[in-house]
């Protein structure tokens, strides 16, 4: 939806910063990728503009064309809602609701015309609102969208990628269930493992990361599910096991999408095992693909490689290297 989850820290729980660092976590990307935990500190800028984590999820959405006697089953009614409602968020002019995936106007037809074009509109303006980290106004437009059309998954799969942001991982783990048993779709499991583990249910989480579902994922899913699984392994304090969750194929494939995530893991890894010259090889390889700085790759190898910034007091920084000693100052000539 609208990627990337409060967002963890390192080894830890989501924080909130919107860019991987220390911690580990799928995230989601720019136009709505998948967002989590796992094991690199992920971003969470979401949207609904299709990727396999929008509100439509790109894929399995419930089939198009269903007749009017359908609605009970397939969106809600047809019928532009009837009686009073309850507040709604504003919507600017300037939104249309076309800016969505086409996957989610799939979904939206099983709402009426006008309907539809509300909640397509709520839809963007929650992927505005977390991409602006405004999460409280984004779970307002969310839950609008789920009132007027809750048997769509695309307004599920918002409200849950909300709910996940703000780290209330139970209701977040309730409306992903519900996007799959609405969509047939999986998409959203990496997701999924990553709430048991916020819920502190570890062992649920690895058994669903084994599950038969899993090995349906594609690979840009299949790697935020390593990056996942490698962090509830770090939680439990599986640091070996943690490392083998990450060597998965797509590690060796350079510029890839999402593979920059996955290196970022596998070299923060290295480094909890007391492998330093490795993990700066890998962190290399992050900057390398990370061509975004979604992560704080850079500065992790400057640590490395003891440089410390320096405030010039005037508004600008410098690099000089930690722990030297300042250049003594030059005599004066007679």
């Amino acid at each position: 939806m609208p990627e990337d989850q409060q967002r963890p820290s390192r080894g830890g729980r989501p924080g909130g910063d919107g860019r991987p660092g220390r911690g580990d976590g799928p995230r989601r990307d720019a136009r709505g990728g998948l967002a989590g935990r796992g094991g690199s500190r992920a971003g969470g800028r979401g949207g609904p503009q299709g990727g396999r984590g929008g509100p439509a999820g790109g894929r399995g959405g419930p089939a198009s064309g269903r007749r009017d006697g359908d609605e009970q089953r397939g969106g809600g009614s047809r019928l532009t809602p009837k009686g009073p409602r309850l507040p709604e968020p504003r919507l600017p002019d300037e939104v249309t609701g076309k800016e969505l995936d086409r996957s989610v106007h799939q979904q939206l037809r099983t709402l009426s015309k006008e309907n539809a074009e509300g909640v397509a509109r709520h839809l963007v303006m929650v992927s505005v609102f977390l991409e602006a980290d405004d999460v409280e106004v984004a779970l307002a437009h969310a839950e609008t969208a789920v009132r007027r059309a809750g048997r769509v998954p695309a307004a599920r799969e918002a409200l849950g990628m909300v709910a996940y942001r703000m780290g209330d991982f139970g209701r977040a783990l309730t409306e992903f269930r519900t996007v799959r048993r609405l969509s047939g779709s999986s998409h959203l499991l990496p997701l999924m493992v990553d709430c048991e583990r916020g819920l502190g249910r570890h062992a649920r989480a690895l058994e669903l990361a084994a599950s038969p579902e899993a090995k349906g994922l594609g690979e840009a899913e299949r790697i935020e599910l390593a990056i996942v699984v490698s962090g509830v392994r770090r939680d439990l304090g599986q640091d070996d096991a943690a490392l083998l969750a990450l060597q998965i194929p797509a590690l060796q494939r350079g510029r890839k999408a999402g593979v920059h995530r996955l290196q970022y893991a596998y070299a923060d890894t290295l480094l909890a095992l007391g492998r330093a010259e490795e993990a700066r090889e890998w962190f290399l390889r992050v900057v390398d693909g990370d061509t975004d700085n979604e992560t704080d790759a850079v500065e992790r190898l400057e640590e490395l490689d003891g440089v410390a910034l320096t405030d010039l007091g005037d508004g600008e920084d410098d690099l000089e290297p930690a722990d030297e000693p300042p250049t003594p100052a030059e005599e004066p000539r007679a």
